[in-house]
């Protein structure tokens, strides 16, 4: 069973990691061609795409693989009456948000921004109303179809980004072509490119579509929106714990174009966690519809248990890769954007407490407790909330930083303890504890010695790179007794293979 799940989240990766990952490949050109406080007002708009997002699909998703693993099921009745019911809500929220676009740029400090809000309207509407065709598409185990499909819309965005802010000012610059902003390069045309990239998969679902001809059951529909109902305030809570950060920033701000520069430079440098974050993005993926259907067999909490164990050996490599190589990776932004590198190290750490979570939200989604999971995410929230008020205004975005940590690692505590309860799991929590101790280790004695010795960016890096081989050594150690039977296995088929 690991070794399936193995298999699904390295297929789901093709799109979530190597897709997100060429998406990720556009921070260093935005960081590039625009200056702080514009790539701050695009963040701020993501942000507020991100509670969109729940809002637009309210838990229906998860629901969706709920109800289809259900024995007595009808599954492509509970893909329709999920599918119609988002479609309709979706062209209702999205009519309100052009009808009041002028009033939600006023009200937000975004005057003159209007047309953005109709952009996103679109984008909102398109995503959310291809959210369960996505979900069938895992449910009938077509990886392959799914990632094509995810990759085009990446793809499409990707290719138009490059059109609009490499190709146009490079001919433009030539005098071969009228520059396409007289004033400074503008963020519409990243948003015009999620736009079309947001709207081109839509055709290839016809087949999904035809499955809306079974209708929408309102029995099952009220089922489904009980079950999904608390997921919502799990959504919405935590998006205030991912990204309503940059919402407070702007708020908190008196002075709007240091606000959004401040956002803009938070960000950027949030993007240095892309590594682990991209892992537990690919991980979801395979791994929710993998637990439920694990859920039947007699082994399942101790399949969950060796999951989690080596997803934080995994993430913690990962820790302590990207730090011990900043130097490096920093280059992935632009240098007006350096100064929030103190931020790194302590959004990497949040994000394993995330993905931590993330494991351990198993047991209320298989004990139908979703609105106990509820209860967690809105404590993170409020953390969240409470300590970004108090840290802002004098820490700036160092302070949402820290409070990400905190609410993340608090959550994911909570969740342990309460599953503990309810779904009791025998995680090997020595262990996992062990490897977080040591790339914590790592990282210090790297930043000691460099700060000692005032290391030079090269020598720096050979002695990083010295530190992590240990650090691996102490890891395979700690490890091989459960290496070992794949070792042996490696090399008899390389025995075989001699001559």
């Amino acid at each position: 069973m690991l070794k399936k799940l193995a298999g699904q989240t390295a297929i789901y990766g093709l799109s979530s990691i190597v897709g997100r990952f060429l998406n990720y490949l556009l921070v260093p050109i935005y960081t590039r061609v625009l200056d702080p406080t514009e790539y701050g007002a695009s963040s701020w708009f993501y942000a507020i795409a991100a509670f969109m997002a729940v809002i637009y699909t309210y838990g229906m998703e998860t629901a969706f693989f709920r109800f289809t693993q259900k024995e007595d099921s009808d599954k492509e009745k509970v893909f329709s009456t999920s599918a119609i019911s988002i479609l309709a809500t979706s062209l209702i929220f999205s009519g309100l948000i052009i009808f009041f676009a002028t009033p939600l740029a006023h009200f937000t400090k975004n005057e003159g921004r209007e047309l953005y809000f109709i952009y996103f309207a679109i984008i909102f509407a398109a995503d959310a109303i291809t959210t369960i065709p996505f979900a069938w598409l895992r449910h009938q185990n077509e990886p392959l179809r799914f990632a094509f499909l995810r990759l085009l819309s990446i793809g499409t965005n990707i290719g138009l980004n490059l059109f609009f802010y490499i190709v146009i000012p490079f001919f433009s610059a030539r005098g071969l072509l009228a520059p396409l902003d007289t004033e400074g390069v503008s963020i519409k045309w990243m948003f015009i490119a999620n736009v079309l990239s947001s709207i081109v998969v839509l055709p290839f679902f016809s087949n999904e579509l035809k499955l809306l001809k079974h209708g929408l059951d309102k029995t099952l529909w009220r089922e489904m929106l009980t079950y999904a109902f608390p997921l919502i305030f799990m959504g919405l809570a935590g998006m205030v714990n991912e990204t309503l950060d940059r919402i407070l920033l702007k708020e908190m701000i008196a002075d709007q174009a240091y606000a959004e520069a401040q956002i803009g430079i938070y960000s950027a440098n949030y993007k240095l966690s892309i590594i682990i974050t991209l892992f537990i993005q690919a991980f979801r993926f395979g791994a929710e519809p993998f637990f439920f259907a694990q859920a039947k067999e007699k082994d399942s909490r101790q399949t969950y248990a060796k999951v989690m164990q080596y997803f934080m050996l995994v993430c913690a490599t990962i820790f302590i890769g990207v730090l011990l190589y900043l130097d490096i990776f920093k280059g992935f932004i632009g240098k007006k954007y350096w100064e929030g590198l103190t931020v790194v190290p302590i959004l990497l750490m949040a994000n394993v407490f995330l993905g931590a979570y993330y494991n351990l939200s198993v047991w209320y989604k298989l004990t139908d407790r979703t609105q106990m999971g509820a209860v967690v995410s809105l404590i993170g929230a409020a953390i969240t909330l409470i300590l970004n008020w108090l840290w802002i205004p004098t820490m700036g975005y160092e302070g949402s930083a820290w409070a990400t940590l905190i609410c993340y690692f608090s959550m994911a505590a909570i969740s342990f303890g309460m599953g503990q309860k309810y779904y009791p799991i025998p995680y090997p929590t020595r262990r996992i504890a062990a490897y977080l101790a040591l790339a914590l280790t790592a990282y210090f004695m790297s930043e000691m010695l460099a700060e000692h010795f005032g290391l030079t960016t090269l020598v720096k890096l050979a002695v990083n790179t010295l530190i992590f081989a240990v650090y691996l050594l102490v890891l395979y150690k700690m490890e091989e007794k459960q290496i070992q039977p794949l070792k042996t296995l490696i090399l008899s088929k390389l025995k075989r293979g001699k001559p």
